[in-house]
C-alpha cells in the first residue's frame, strides 16, 4: 500500500510539475517551405522568427517559447497533414505559417475551424482578405497585391507604354497581377503564366523579347526568381528592357544573381537600410548570426515574433483562452522593423508604407536592397472593404 501510496504521489506530483509548465509556456507551430528551389524564403522566414524569440530572452509574452517547426514542402496536401498534426498531435497555441499561398488556401479551413490564431509571415492571398476574410488570421507582411501595386504605380510614373507581366501560376501569381494592373494605366501587351518552381525560362524570354515591351514586370521568388534574372541577362535583355519585380530581386536571390540583379528595381515594404533602431539592431544581429543578408521574409519572421509577444502580453499571458489571444492579435500594437507602429485593418492585413527598391552591390561585398522612394504611405489594401469584420 505504501509503495501505490508513493506511486500515485509521484504521478501527482510529475502531473503538477507538467500542468505548471504548461501555464508558463506557448507552444507555436510554425510551418514553413523550407526544402526545394523555394526553401531559402521558409529559411530566412524562420530565422528572423528565431532571432526575434532570443532578443526577447527565449520567451514570448513573458512565458517561455515551445516551437515546433516543420517543413510543407510547398505542397498544399502536405500542409494540411502537417497543420493537423499541430493542431491535434501537439496541441499548439497559434500557429505561424506559411509562405506560398496556395499552402495558405488548402490550410486556412482547418486553422479556421479549430479557432486557432495564425500569424502569416509571408502568404497573403486575396480571398483571405476580402469576404473570405477571418478573425484568426493576422499577417506580418502583406497583402499579395501591395508590393506588386507599388511596381504598377512606379511604372506609370516613369511613363511605360507597354509593359509584359509574368508570374508563376498560383493565386500569388495572379494576385501579383492583379495588383500591378491596379495602378498600372498602360497597355498589358501579355500576360505570361509561368509553372510553380520552373527554372528554365527561355520559352518566356523569347516571347518577351518578340513583343518588345518598354518594360516587364516579375514576380518569380526563390529559385524561379534567380534563373529569370540571370537568363534575362544571357538573353540580352538587361539593359535593353527595364526589369520591374517583386519578391523577385532581393535577399534571397542577390546571392546568387549577383551582379546580374543589381540596379533592378522591386516594390517591398521594408530593406536592410530602413534607418529606425528596431531594424539597426534586427539587422545587424541577423547577419552576425547567420552571415548573409537579411531579406523581408526574415524582417516578416522577426515581427510576428514581436507581434505574438505584444499579443501575449497584452492577453495577461492567458493563452489558453484562444479568444482572449486573437482579439489581443488584432488590438495590440509594437514598433516593427519598418520603424513605424504596427497596425492590422479589419482583415488582419497590415496598413503600411511601399517602397521601390534597388539592388546595390554594398562595400562590404555583399548584395542587398536599398529604398529608392516611398510609392504608397500608410496604404490599405484593395480587399478590406469587402471583409464584413470591423
Amino acid at each position: 500500500m505504501r509503495k501505490f501510496g508513493f506511486t500515485a504521489g509521484l504521478v501527482a506530483s510529475v502531473a503538477l510539475m507538467s500542468a505548471t509548465a504548461s501555464a508558463q509556456s506557448v507552444k507555436v507551430g510554425v510551418m514553413l517551405t523550407l526544402s526545394g528551389p523555394a526553401a531559402v524564403l521558409g529559411q530566412h522566414a524562420r530565422d528572423g522568427f528565431n532571432l526575434g524569440i532570443k532578443h526577447l530572452g527565449g520567451k514570448l509574452g513573458g512565458l517561455n517559447a515551445d516551437v515546433v517547426i516543420v517543413d510543407d514542402e510547398l505542397k498544399p496536401d502536405v500542409g494540411v497533414q502537417k497543420v493537423q498534426a499541430l493542431l491535434e498531435r501537439d496541441k499548439v497555441d497559434v500557429i505561424v505559417g506559411v509562405i506560398f499561398s496556395n499552402v495558405m488556401m488548402a490550410i486556412s479551413k482547418p486553422v479556421f475551424d479549430a479557432q486557432i490564431p495564425i500569424i502569416s509571415p509571408n502568404a497573403g492571398p486575396s480571398p483571405l482578405a476580402g469576404k473570405g476574410c477571418s478573425p484568426w488570421f493576422f499577417s506580418t507582411a502583406w497583402q499579395n497585391d501591395q508590393n506588386h501595386e507599388a511596381m504598377g504605380k512606379a511604372a506609370q510614373d516613369a511613363g511605360y507604354k507597354k509593359v509584359v507581366l509574368i508570374a508563376p501560376n498560383y493565386q500569388a501569381g495572379k494576385d501579383a497581377m492583379a495588383g500591378f494592373k491596379r495602378q498600372y494605366k498602360g497597355e498589358v501587351v501579355d500576360e505570361i503564366f509561368n509553372q510553380v518552381n520552373q527554372l528554365d525560362f527561355s520559352a518566356e524570354l523569347a516571347r518577351i523579347a518578340s513583343l518588345k515591351p518598354e518594360a516587364v514586370f516579375a514576380f518569380e521568388p526563390g529559385g524561379m526568381g534567380v534563373n529569370l534574372v540571370k537568363q534575362y541577362s544571357q538573353a540580352g535583355l538587361a539593359g535593353k528592357i527595364p526589369f520591374l519585380s517583386a519578391f523577385t530581386v532581393d535577399e534571397t536571390t542577390l546571392p546568387a544573381t549577383q551582379d546580374a540583379g543589381v540596379g533592378l528595381m522591386s516594390g517591398a515594404q521594408w530593406a536592410p537600410n530602413l534607418d529606425n533602431a528596431v531594424n539597426k539592431k534586427f539587422v545587424a544581429d541577423y547577419e552576425k548570426q547567420y552571415g548573409h543578408v537579411p531579406a523581408l521574409y526574415a524582417a516578416q519572421g522577426y515581427d510576428a515574433a514581436l507581434l505574438l509577444d505584444a499579443a501575449i502580453k497584452a492577453a495577461g499571458g492567458k493563452v489558453s483562452d484562444k479568444t482572449a489571444l486573437r482579439d489581443a492579435l488584432k488590438k495590440t500594437t509594437f514598433t516593427s522593423t519598418t520603424g513605424k507602429a504596427f497596425k492590422l485593418n479589419n482583415n488582419g492585413f497590415p496598413i503600411q508604407d511601399v517602397y521601390s527598391v534597388k539592388a546595390v552591390k554594398r562595400a562590404d561585398g555583399k548584395y542587398a536592397t536599398e529604398i529608392v522612394a516611398k510609392v504608397l504611405t500608410d496604404y490599405k489594401d484593395a480587399y478590406a472593404a469587402d471583409c464584413p469584420l470591423k
